[in-house]
């Protein structure tokens, strides 16, 4: 006797709209039209006989079965997703879908990317940027680029570098402060933070071993890697230039180092991949390219010494 189903079509659109809480957000994923979503979750509703979402006052909430349903059908999903990821002997797709840290993508990968494509003009990449967790099968996602700690690391998951951090400014600030220290630059000129990461220039201070500025916490505020170089380009203080992304303005000598040495920040970016015996083709061949290409780099031998400096700061 075959299983009793319902539209299977539907039951992937409820999933997506239960699990992102939104009928738009559902579309965007699926690639469909928010009312096809709702038409979709309808049909789920009518063939079920079940309220699945309460609708009104612009919110979308799921019912107490709705809820248990999600959680349900969402494992089941993500069970096909699993086993369809691990299906050893499956071809190339032709497609790799790769989501990065969106300043390792802007500033490290699409420099670079041409030379994928021109080894492996079968493939077409598409690039996702995100900082946060990814579950590979069930997101379409087949590999993700992340900057974390070693300790967070998965064995399957492939080191890629390090990341140091060394202040920058412009030539123009670095002149115009050409009597001080690097110590004393930094507490007389502005500092550029990046908001979107925790900590920026207060983990600089404890790694170093320095005691803060009181002015640390003045200066301008953005939120990208982009952001932080390109307000540092233009002379409005100094940032916290993240190795390698600020690499090429630091060799073009439009951005200079404070200090000679980097320090390593704890962090280094990683290829996260499900296990190696179930990685695609695809997968396997983007993986040795891009170790072909940091083995080129050299960045992975630049100095990384704490500055020779006071140990405070006033």
């Amino acid at each position: 006797m075959g299983f009793k189903l319902p539209p299977l079509s539907s039951l992937r659109v409820f999933e997506a709209a239960a699990r992102l809480g939104s009928f738009k957000n559902a579309a965007e994923e699926l690639n469909i039209t928010a009312s096809a979503v709702s038409h979709a979750v309808q049909n789920q509703e009518d063939w079920l006989g079940v309220e699945l979402f309460r609708r009104g006052g612009g919110k979308l909430e799921l019912t107490e079965p709705g809820a248990a349903y999600a959680s349900a059908i969402g494992k089941a999903i993500k069970a096909i997703a699993d086993a369809t990821a691990r299906l050893p002997g499956r071809r190339s797709q032709g497609r790799l879908t790769l989501s990065s840290a969106p300043g390792f993508a802007a500033r490290w990968l699409m420099p670079r990317l041409s030379g994928f494509t021109e080894r492996y003009p079968g493939i077409s990449v598409d690039i996702q940027t995100s900082i946060e967790l990814v579950d590979l099968p069930m997101e379409g996602i087949d590999a993700a680029i992340r900057l974390a700690p070693a300790a967070r690391a998965m064995p399957h998951w492939t080191h890629l570098l390090k990341e140091s951090l060394v202040p920058v400014c412009s030539p123009a600030l670095r002149k115009k402060y050409a009597k001080l220290s690097g110590l004393e630059l930094i507490a007389k000129a502005e500092l550029i933070h990046m908001t979107a990461i925790p900590g920026d220039w207060a983990e600089w201070f404890r790694i170093v071993g320095v005691e803060q500025p009181a002015t640390v916490h003045a200066g301008l505020r953005v939120d990208s890697t982009h952001m932080a170089l390109e307000a540092a380009r233009r002379g409005l203080g100094v940032a916290l230039g993240r190795m390698p992304l600020f690499d090429v303005e630091i060799e073009t000598g439009q951005l200079v180092r404070i200090f000679d040495d980097d320090v390593a920040s704890g962090l280094s970016y990683w290829l996260v991949t499900m296990d190696a015996d179930f990685q695609s083709e695809d997968v396997k061949v983007f993986r040795q390219w891009l170790l072909d290409e940091l083995g080129g780099s050299g960045h992975a031998g630049s100095k990384q010494r704490a500055p020779k400096a006071a140990r405070s700061m006033t």
